[in-house]
This record gives structure tokens, sequence and C-alpha cells, in this order.
């Protein structure tokens, strides 16, 4: 048999529920209707759940190379095809930076061998690579990311000049993580001042701050204005930044947007005491005003992009004071599954949701053929069972690090089948991995 016909799904697309047929050939979406009749191929029996596009994560870390300890392409991207994420684009502050073309497609090289998920990276920005960073092809890379914040190794760009070259030169996506250096710095010296070596994990929001956000966010907005640059600054954690960014006109004529992750739509401050270090994310999860905030953004289009910020660490390495336990978390298995939760309790909408997980990353990054469920686009499609209720526990978690900042938590959804390219990556939880992804490409 060659291909799949998937009868009967809940379709969500474009704003629309309908009851469909979808036939998948040659990794491509044939045939989208009501009813559908074909030889030859696999039928999938849809009645009752719903049928998306696979879900775009704009930002993950999967560790590779030099920090596989933690992660690596192999398992998180194994670990995304089951969370519903068909494709991924994955950060540069892995050991060493992505910080020349060699290293990028060296990346590259590496998850065409590995990456079951369809797969792009970011080129890194350094106060002194910008000739590598103008080489870049826009057309087979995602864009440029830029620390303006702490991060690893030479990838903070602090030097306002050269700021205003890359700003200035680069045509190009660019993202940032927008958290203020100085201010961050001064929060953790008067912390450590009144706390000594034993800071409550409860400083985290106080140390990486509102303002420490605001004042780099607003730099970067700044910078963008002034030289027409294209920009999306990635996880937004406070309400003081969703002023930064209208919806006076559709996302395909925006020059600047912006991003929410899980974490933050999900999470608020009063759960230090109780989650501690696993909860540790750069830019800090703040106040429930914050969560609301932001939600409110995304749902009135002034944020326009749902992701992750999938950044593994292992379980022991979280478990050390807060000066020492690392920031970020694994999310990517269980990004739309928190979603879907959302949804049931009446936060956002299955279409809305659908929007910002999946098509919405598609014309923000102006991806090829990708995000949603159209003939001739690839066949990157997700069926989700809405009433399938399951539990998150160490046994069925895949992430390499082998924790969860959801364990315990009881979803509603399951995904059921995740295709990639028209592969049955993952079914009845178990992945197929005969068959890998692909290079995302973009239409510019």
């Amino acid at each position: 048999m060659s291909g799949f016909l998937i009868k009967g799904a809940n379709v969500v697309n474009e704003g629309k529920q309908e009851v469909k047929d979808v036939l998948i050939k040659n990794g491509r979406i044939e045939k989208v209707a009501s009813s559908i009749e074909a030889q030859g191929v696999k039928e999938v029996n849809a009645d009752g759940l719903i049928l998306m596009p696979g879900v775009i994560d704009d930002q993950v870390h999967f560790r590779e190379p030099g920090l596989t300890h933690k992660a690596e392409l192999f398992t998180e991207s194994r670990a995304a095809v089951a969370g519903g994420i068909t494709s991924y684009m994955e950060m540069p502050n892995t050991v060493p930076n992505t910080l020349t073309q060699e290293l990028l497609q060296e990346k590259y090289d590496r998850a065409a061998q590995v990456s079951l998920a369809n797969y792009s990276f970011f080129m890194g920005a350094s106060n002194d690579n910008l000739d590598e960073v103008l080489k870049t092809d826009g057309k087979n890379v995602c864009g440029i990311k830029i620390f303006m914040g702490s991060s690893t190794g030479n990838m903070l760009v602090d030097n306002e000049a050269t700021l205003d070259d890359i700003f200035s030169g680069c045509p190009l996506l660019i993202a940032t993580h927008c958290e203020d250096e100085h201010t961050v710095r001064a929060n953790t010296a008067a912390a450590i001042e009144r706390y000594g070596d034993d800071i409550p994990i409860s400083e985290h929001p106080i140390i990486r701050s509102v303002e420490a956000c605001y004042l780099s966010s607003s730099k970067a907005v700044e910078l963008a204005k002034k030289h027409n640059t294209r920009l999306h600054i990635l996880h937004i954690s406070t309400e003081k930044e969703t002023h930064l960014f209208d919806n006076s006109v559709p996302l395909e004529q925006k020059r600047i947007t912006a991003e929410a992750c899980i974490h933050h739509l999900t999470f608020n401050d009063s759960l230090y005491d109780t989650k501690g270090t696993l909860l540790k994310w750069n830019p800090a999860v703040k106040t429930e005003a914050d969560r609301q905030g932001v939600f409110k953004a995304l749902l009135d289009d002034r944020i326009d992009i749902i992701a992750t910020d999938h950044a593994p660490h292992t379980w022991a390495e979280k478990q050390n004071p807060y000066l020492k336990a690392p920031s970020g978390g694994p999310l990517v298995q269980h990004a739309l599954p928190a979603m879907m939760q959302h949804v049931k309790n009446g936060a956002i909408s299955l279409e809305r949701m659908v929007e910002k997980m999946c098509h919405a990353p598609a014309i923000c990054f102006e991806l090829e053929n990708r995000g949603f469920i159209r003939e001739g686009y690839a066949a990157d499609l997700v069926l989700v069972d809405p009433n399938d209720p399951w539990t998150v526990s160490k046994q069925n978690i895949l992430y390499k690090c082998g924790w969860s900042v959801f364990e315990g938590t009881t979803f509603n959804a399951r995904i059921t089948h995740t295709f990639v390219n028209g592969h049955l990556a993952y079914h009845n939880n178990k992945l197929n991995d005969s068959v890998l992804g692909e290079r995302l490409t973009f239409d510019r």
C-alpha cells in the first residue's frame, strides 16, 4: 500500500471545523473532500478525532553538538513527533556555538541522519561574526538568532554598534532573546547580598524582572523600527512587553512579530514553592497578571505564535541550588496536550490554537508548503483524540533527560497519529523512524 486515506476526521484548519476525508500520497496531501474513495492506500478511521496540521515549533534547544548528556537530535525529535510537532527550528547556543556557516552545515548534516521531524537551524550572532551572519541563505535557513541577554559562550550580543550593524545589514528574520544583562546582574548581586548562596527560587522573577525584559525588548523594537528589520521576539513573559506589539495589519504584513511559550501561558509564580527549579526558565515565569496579559495579547493578535523553548537539562543539574541550577526544561512532547487543556478549559478556541501553533509559524517564517491542510502541501498532520485522558509519568516521557514539569498532570487529549511528510511516524504510542524528516525551505 502507498499512502493513507483519513476518513471522517474533524478537520480543524484555517478557522473552520469540518468533517472531511484527507488522502495522502507521495508525502503530500492529494485531496481534501467530504467523501473520498481510493484504492491501494491504508484507511485510517478518524471518527471522533481532530485532524490538524502538524505543529511547527519555532524555538527548541536540542543540545547537539556538545551538550548531548542533556538531549540530542535523535531523542528530542522523536519526543516532538510523539507530541504532534512535525517541524522544529533549533537554536545556536550549542557547543561550539553555531557562529560559522561550517558549524551550521554540520548541524543540518547530523539532522539528516537522525531527525524524525522536519528541521531548520538558526544561525547565531555574536559580537564579532557579522560577516558569517550575512552569508546565511534565507531560502534554507529559518533565521538569525541574537541573545540580547546572557547565553552560552560568546553569544551575548551587547555591543551597541554590533547590534546596529546586524539590524541594519541583515535582510533575514532576526529572532531575539530579550533580557537586559545589566539589570539581571544588578538584581543578582542584590539577591546575593540579601541571601548569600541560599537564594530562594521565588526570587527568579525578581532577578530576571519585568524591567529587564522590557528594557531589552523595547530596544529590539526600536532598532527594528529604525532599520525596518524583520524582527521576531521570542518567549514574551510580561504583560508590559505585550504593548510593544500591535495587531493593526495581518501577520503576512508585520515586520515585528512575537511569540508566547507554553510555560508562560500555563504557570505563574505561585508554583515556585512546589515545582522549585523545575520551573526555572529564562525569561522567568512571572505573576498571574503577566500570564493573563500574555494570553490576552495572544488572543488579540499582538502576539503571533505559540512555541515551547524546549531546553532540557539533566535531573541532577536541576537539583542544584538556585545560582547553579540551569534555566530551561523539556516541553515538546507535552505542548500540544497542554494547549488542548486550555481549549477544554475555554481559554482559547481549537481554531485559534491551530492558528497560533501551525498556521502562524508557517506565515511568520515564510515556510514553503507547510502549516496548513491544503492540497499539494506536505502531509504533516496530527490526529488527536480530545477525550482520552492520560497522566504524564516517567514511564511515558521520551525526553533524554527523563523528566517533565508536567509529571503527575492528567491531560484530556491524546495524540494518536503523527504524519511527517506522509510517513506515519507515530501511532498508538509507537514511533517509526524508518523514514526521517526533511530540511525546511522558505519562500523568500
